[in-house]
């Protein structure tokens, strides 16, 4: 069984850590001793050693981000130099690169292909982590990525304080088009006792406006304090794309970019943007009709002749209402939270056979939701579900792994995972009543966790999503999607919260039409982010070279160029605070492969079992111990093709 969420002694992590990392250094230096290196008496407690060290610090990490708080900041900062100095000089230590290169060597052909998996990976990752370098070039590496890590950390706490330190006030003539849920999350009384409308920058109160508000300077009040969010950032990703420059020349790259594709699956910089800039060529002449199309509903209803990007998602809520009568607030009881929980454990259980059973465990906060994993009535996991926004909880939704499986030398972990999502909050007076975009986005959520809750590797760097390539790594979670769409799956838990009356089939089907509403748009707005983080990283640049790439991308492929005092780079987390530096292309890239692959699931029954389990078998089973090429090949016997998602998305026919 995997372990409780209980850190002991969180305000001396810091202290704990550099004794678990003494520990490791000990234990390493007493491997390197072993004079007839093997895969098992070397590779396997090395890694055994790595996952401790990996279990210890994840929950540190996760804290930060879902209960932030000065002591959380304090002692986040405390750990990442700590951890960032030990990772730097492991992934340069020679004594231990020679070792795992002469097992490769020795033992490759009487090895399984998860432990060459495992071989091969380690040497490509030492060679990215500086071995062979001068000692200079190693302590040059080991001072950039501690500088990397803290200015990382800046970033996202920018960010997150930004976004807890605005509100706007709203009167009643303000808000009089907005869901009755939205206005009572957003009602209070002041001091006089009169009932005002609070907005903030958290999502859903964000999206709530910007979707329903019906004053236009309020919606730009709203627009423009939320893409000028943390300015002082500008000065932070300065420095953080001179520092991964100076890291990629190190290393012998010529960019970051370029240092970035070496362990995807993109075979070069010219097939990464060629293949963006193919998405584009698709999508503009129809995003510039759906465009159209809102100036044409914003003309009709308000007289407005100047569309502006904060009118966009008002008047798309507009012609989305008239092309095909959907009534978000309609919806939103049929979404209840738990409901759609249990539906999609409900789903996954008949296409998957996994049963998901709730267990009363103490976790970070009282809103988590706790699940035990079965498959045929064996325990194979645990999924920790945070799934309301709070003012302490960092923006978006992720996944994010703890435990690894594995199975090795009479060593055994099940895996654990935390989904983190943002969702409206619940209360004893009022239900977290969810948007089908809230929905889709647990399903993509989920189908990370799957990835690597689901896993039947036993070597723990490669198990689950460990050494899954980052360009294929949203491919699960993507693929998942749009199951959220279909209409059996909807039926399991499309339910009044109230009258348990399922949603009806008009009501469904008017969903799944408008699931390509406006899709040119949103690829347009994918392709505008990946080119942007693709070319930012393939030279030094300063904040005003920042912004002269992200105006000449707009120009060129936006369809409706913002203001230009929107700072969106401000607020990019993904590129300047995740894993995402250079790989934002990732998304649209994977996308490929589960747009192709659900093809098959419409082709062949969206409940096929036996194609369901061909693929849990397949790409969710091997986790990252097989190329992600080779796994779809195997699973689909086809080459995967960029016209299904064209076609799925209704951009070509």
């Amino acid at each position: 069984m995997s372990q409780k969420f209980i850190i002991n002694d969180f305000e001396n992590s810091a202290k704990n850590l550099e004794k678990l990392i003494n520990k490791n250094n000990i234990q390493l230096n007493e491997l390197l001793k072993i004079k007839e290196k093997t895969y098992n008496n070397f590779c396997v407690p090395y890694q055994l050693m790595q996952e401790n060290l990996e279990v210890f610090t994840t929950p540190i990490f996760h804290i930060d981000s879902v209960q932030n708080s000065e002591l959380s900041q304090k002692v986040y900062g405390e750990c990442l130099p700590i951890l960032s100095i030990y990772g730097t000089k492991l992934g340069q230590n020679e004594e231990l690169f020679s070792a795992i290169k002469l097992i490769k060597s020795t033992e490759s052909k009487i090895l399984n292909i998860e432990q060459n998996k495992v071989l091969d990976n380690e040497i490509r990752n030492f060679k990215l982590g500086g071995c062979g370098l001068s000692d200079k070039s190693k302590k040059d590496l080991e001072d950039i990525n501690l500088q990397l890590g803290e200015l990382s950390k800046d970033f996202s706490q920018n960010l997150l304080d930004a976004t807890n330190s605005w509100e706007m006030i709203c009167d009643e003539s303000d808000v009089h088009q907005l869901p009755a849920s939205d206005k009572q999350s957003a009602s209070y009384e002041d001091k006089d006792g009169n009932t005002k409308y609070k907005f903030t920058l958290q999502m859903p109160s964000y999206i709530a406006y910007s979707t329903y508000g019906n004053n236009r300077e309020k919606r730009e009040e709203i627009y423009k304090a939320y893409c000028t969010r943390a300015s002082q950032n500008e000065d932070l990703i300065e420095q953080i794309i001179e520092l991964k420059t100076k890291k990629s020349n190190i290393l012998g790259f010529d960019s970051y970019s370029s240092y970035s594709i070496e362990s995807k699956m993109a075979s070069s910089e010219d097939d990464v943007i060629s293949f963006l800039e193919k998405l584009a060529s698709f999508s503009k002449n129809k995003a510039n009709d759906e465009l159209n199309e809102v100036k044409n509903i914003a003309n009709k209803l308000d007289g407005i002749s100047d569309l502006q990007s904060y009118d966009l998602g008002y008047y798309s809520e507009k012609l989305k209402e008239e092309q095909y009568s959907i009534d978000e607030e309609y919806y939103k009881p049929y979404f209840e939270q738990d409901s759609v929980v249990l539906g999609l454990f409900e789903f996954l259980y008949k296409i998957f056979n996994i049963k998901f059973t709730r267990i009363e465990e103490e976790s970070w906060n009282e809103k988590v939701k706790i699940f035990e994993i079965h498959e045929d009535g064996k325990y194979i996991g645990k999924i920790f579900l945070d799934l309301e926004a709070r003012t302490d909880k960092s923006g978006g939704a992720w996944m994010h792994n703890w435990h690894n499986k594995y199975d090795i030398n009479n060593n055994n972990q099940t895996p654990s995972a935390f989904v983190v999502c943002n969702f409206p909050a619940s209360s004893k007076e009022q239900k977290s009543l969810l948007r089908h975009s809230d929905v889709v986005t647990l399903f993509h959520e989920m189908g990370h966790a799957l990835h690597h809750l689901l896993s039947n590797v036993n070597e723990p760097f490669v198990s689950g999503i460990n050494g899954v390539a980052w360009d294929t790594v949203e491919f699960p979670s993507q693929f998942l999607e749009y199951f959220s769409y279909e209409k059996e799956v909807l039926q399991i838990f499309a339910k009044h919260y109230e009258t348990k009356e399922v949603l009806n089939d008009d009501a469904i089907n008017k969903l799944i039409k408008a699931r390509n509403f406006q899709s040119a748009l949103g690829t347009l707005r994918q392709v505008e982010f990946a080119l942007f983080d693709f070319k930012l990283y393939q030279s030094k640049k300063s904040k005003e070279e920042v912004q002269s790439l992200l105006d000449e991308i707009r120009e060129e492929y936006s369809v409706l160029t913002p203001p230009s005092y929107n700072k969106f780079q401000n607020g990019f987390s993904h590129i300047f605070a995740g894993g995402y530096s250079a790989g934002y292309y990732s998304y649209k890239w994977a996308e490929v492969l589960s747009a192709d692959a659900f093809y098959l699931f419409k082709e062949k029954g969206i409940f096929n079992t036996n194609l369901a389990k061909s693929y849990k078998d397949i790409i969710l089973g091997n986790g990252g111990s097989k190329d992600m090429n080779e796994l779809y090949l195997n699973f689909a016997s086809r080459e995967p093709k960029v016209e299904s998602l064209l076609k799925i998305d209704d951009i070509i026919s």
